[in-house]
């Protein structure tokens, strides 16, 4: 299965991936009208330290464990992809506590949102690859 992966030697810590995800997942057709002066919620989130960048997203593990403790029934796994049904989610956040990535995170109405691929809409590869001026961000099977 294809996943996402960051090479932290290449990344710029420009956080365009944050943008391009956060533009991607608002259901807009506008880069500028979806996103200025509003608080973005992107899917992948740029850390640093000591110049050293990467972008986190989910993994989209073989063993979940945020879809085993998901309390709800909102995580689920299909074709390999975690998916979070938005309908079902309460948010307890549990999620958010046992992932040892850091990869789940509050939208703006307290549902929780992570990674999904892409796969829910028109971009084809995910956002956050395409929008890395760096290629630091590579969609590819290892």
């Amino acid at each position: 299965m294809k996943r996402v992966y960051v090479n932290e030697e290449w990344c710029l810590g420009c956080h365009l991936c944050e943008y391009n995800c956060a533009f991607a997942n608002s259901g807009e057709t506008d880069m500028v009208s979806a996103l200025k002066g509003k608080p973005i919620y992107p899917r992948i989130h740029v850390e640093g330290k000591d110049n050293i960048n990467f972008a986190v997203s989910c993994r989209h593990c073989d063993d979940p464990i945020c879809v085993k403790s998901c309390i709800a029934g909102a995580l689920s796994v299909k074709d390999g992809v975690i998916c979070i049904d938005k309908t079902k989610c309460v948010g307890c956040r549990t999620c958010i506590l046992v992932c040892p990535y850091g990869a789940l995170a509050a939208g703006p109405d307290g549902v929780m949102q992570k990674c999904e691929l892409c796969l829910n809409n028109s971009c084809g590869a995910p956002a956050c690859v395409t929008g890395c001026p760096n290629r630091a961000i590579q969609y590819e099977e290892r």
